[in-house]
C-alpha cells in the first residue's frame, strides 16, 4: 500500500520526543515490510540546513491567518538518513511560518510560538493537498497516517474530499491537545460547520487534537493500556467522552525501539559489549563460565559508569547497586517520589543512584541539594548526553521510571535490552511491557521487572526495596536480566499490526 506519514517531527532531523523516534522507524518498518511510505514534515531552518539536495515540486497558495501563503512542497535528498527514507523524504516550505531558529513548537525564550495555531493549520492544508498527489509524481497514497495535535486537521479537510485517502490518526501523549480560541478559528478560514462540540469545539476554543478524534478514519494510541486509560476522567484530558464514542475504532499498539542504535552487543558507548541471545560477551577472552561473561561484561560497564559519575568505584563499593534514571525532570516523570523516597533509600540501603534529565526548576534544584547532602550515594546530570544514556542503561542494575502517566515509554524497553530490570508504575505502557517480579512469574520465568500500583513514594521505595532483596540472589536476578534481554521489542510485530489497520 502507498502510506504517507504526516508528523511534525522525525528523528535524527528534529525530535523533542517519543513522537519523533516513530515518525522515523515505523515507516522504515513498514517499508521493510513491503509498503510504498513517504514522509512529510513542514521545513523548518534547521531541517533545510541539513539537506544535501532539495527539488522543488509544486507549490500551492494556501489560507492562513487574513493571508495567503505560497507553500512549496520540495523533495528532500538527506544521503545521511541511509534507511530507505533518504529519497522519499517531502517537506512543506513556508518561510513566514517555519523559518526561524528554536524548537518547532517553542519561542528560544521558552514561550509557544504565537503563531502555532497558523503554522500547523497550513501544514496541515498542504498535506491534504499533497493526498491527492504529491505534484510532478503519479504517486497517491491509500492511507495518510497523522501524529499529534499538528496534524489533526489533517483528517478534517481530508473529510472535504471526494475520493480520498483513508486517514489514520496516533495520539502520543493526550496532555497536548492544540487547544487554540474561537479567533483563531475564525481568522484561519475553517468551515463554520466544523465549530460544535461533535467536532472540533472544546470548551470555548478549539482542539486540533479533537479534529483528529472527529475525522480520522482509525485512531490509535500508543499503547494497549493507554488506550483503555485515555477512555476515563482520570487520565482523558476533559476528551474522554469523544475517545469512549470512538469505539472499536480505537486501537493501541505498542510502540517498539531501533534495536540497531539500542543493542548492547554493538554500543559502540560501552566499555564492554556483551549479548545473552548468543551467550557471550563482545571482545572478551574466553571464559568456562560462559553463562557469567554477560553479567561480567555489565559489571565493567558499571565500574566505569561509577567513575565517569565520579562516585566509589572500586571491587567492593561498586558491588552496591546501581539505580539509574533518564528522563524529564517534571510531575509526569514522579520526581516528586524520587525526591521523597531517596533519603530513606540511602538510610536504608547501600543503594547509589544516577540521574539524568532535565525539566522543571524545581526538581533540578532539589536534585543538586541531594546530590549535595549524598556526594557519595548521588550523581545528577542536568541536561541530556546520549552516551551517558546508553552508560546508564548498561552500567545500572535498577532502572527507576514511576510515571504518573506514560503513553507507551521507551527507556523501560531500552532497560530490558540491556538487562536493567525496570522498576515502574502500573500505567499505560510500562504496564504493557514489565512484568511483576512474585513467585509465579519467577517460576514460570516471565518475570522481567518490578511493578507498584499505589502512587506514592512509600509504594516506590518498598518495591525498590524488594527489588533489592532479589540482587542479593544471583540465579534469580541473572535469570530476571535474561528474560529481560529476551524480550521482543522490535518495530515488526507493530508494523504488522499497522499494516493489518490500513488494510481493515
Amino acid at each position: 500500500m502507498n502510506i504517507l506519514f504526516a508528523a511534525s517531527e522525525a528523528f535524527p532531523l528534529v525530535k523533542t520526543g517519543g513522537l519523533g523516534d516513530v515518525a522515523h522507524a515505523l515507516p522504515i518498518a513498514l517499508k521493510q515490510l513491503g509498503d510504498d511510505v513517504r514522509l512529510v514534515l513542514p521545513a523548518y531552518r534547521d531541517v533545510l540546513a541539513a539537506m544535501d539536495l532539495l527539488t522543488e515540486l509544486g507549490y500551492w497558495d494556501l489560507p492562513g491567518a487574513g493571508v495567503t501563503h505560497r507553500v512549496r512542497v520540495l523533495q528532500a535528498h538527506y544521503t545521511s538518513l541511509d534507511d530507505g527514507l533518504e529519497e522519499y523524504l517531502y517537506l512543506i516550505d513556508v518561510p513566514a511560518l517555519f523559518d526561524r531558529a528554536g524548537n518547532p513548537y517553542v519561542h528560544p525564550d521558552g514561550y509557544d510560538w504565537p503563531d502555532n495555531a497558523e503554522r500547523f493549520t497550513v501544514f496541515s492544508r498542504a498535506v491534504a493537498q499533497m493526498a491527492k498527489g504529491i505534484p510532478g509524481t503519479d504517486w497517491k497514497p491509500d492511507v495518510v497516517h497523522c501524529h499529534d495535535w499538528q496534524t489533526g486537521l489533517v483528517p478534517a479537510f481530508l473529510s472535504m474530499f471526494h475520493p480520498r485517502p483513508k486517514s489514520v490518526f496516533t495520539i502520543h501523549n493526550l496532555a497536548y491537545s492544540g487547544y487554540f480560541s474561537h479567533s483563531d478559528f475564525t481568522i484561519l478560514n475553517l468551515p463554520p460547520e466544523w465549530w460544535s462540540p461533535e467536532f472540533v469545539e472544546f470548551y470555548g476554543g478549539f482542539s486540533m487534537l479533537k479534529a483528529g478524534l472527529a475525522f480520522a478514519d482509525q485512531v490509535t494510541t500508543v499503547s494497549p493500556t493507554y488506550a483503555r486509560e485515555i477512555c476515563t476522567p482520570q487520565y482523558g484530558y476533559r476528551l474522554e467522552g469523544a475517545l469512549q464514542h470512538l469505539g472499536d475504532r480505537l486501537n493501541g499498539i505498542l510502540n517498539g525501539i531501533d534495536l540497531d542504535i539500542w543493542n548492547p552487543e554493538t554500543d559502540s558507548h560501552l566499555v564492554q559489549q556483551y549479548s545473552v541471545t548468543n551467550n557471550k560477551v563482545i571482545n572478551n577472552k574466553k571464559n568456562d563460565k560462559h553463562d557469567q561473561q554477560w553479567l561480567s561484561a555489565k559489571f565493567a560497564n558499571k565500574q566505569h559508569l561509577l567513575s565517569k559519575a565520579g562516585l566509589p568505584s572500586d571491587d567492593t563499593s561498586g558491588k552496591a547497586p546501581l539505580l539509574g534514571f533518564i528522563g524529564r525532570l517534571v510531575e509526569q516523570k514522579g520526581l516528586d517520589l524520587i525526591t521523597s523516597m531517596l533519603p530513606e533509600l540511602f538510610a536504608s540501603t547501600d543503594a547509589v543512584m544516577i540521574i539524568l534529565g532535565s525539566g522543571d526548576s524545581l526538581y533540578e534544584a532539589q536534585l543538586k541539594l541531594l546530590a549535595d547532602k549524598y556526594p557519595s550515594r548521588l550523581h545528577v546530570h542536568i541536561g541530556y548526553s546520549e552516551d551517558l544514556a546508553h552508560k546508564v542503561e548498561a552500567g545500572c542494575d535498577l532502572f527507576i521510571m514511576p510515571s504518573r502517566f506514560e503513553p507507551c515509554g521507551l527507556n523501560q524497553m531500552y532497560s530490558l535490552r540491556y538487562g536493567t530490570p525496570p522498576v515502574v508504575s502500573f500505567t499505560g505502557g510500562l504496564a504493557d511491557t514489565v512484568t511483576d517480579t512474585i513467585a509465579a512469574t519467577l517460576k514460570d520465568k516471565t518475570a522481567n521487572g518490578f511493578v507498584f500500583k499505589e502512587f506514592n513514594a512509600e509504594a516506590l521505595l518498598l518495591t525498590i526495596k524488594r527489588a533489592l532483596n532479589l540482587y542479593k540472589k544471583p540465579e534469580q536476578w541473572q535469570q530476571i536480566c535474561e528474560t529481560a534481554m529476551a524480550q521482543e521489542l522490535g518495530w515488526e510485530n507493530s508494523a504488522k499490526k499497522y499494516q493489518a489497520l490500513y488494510r481493515d
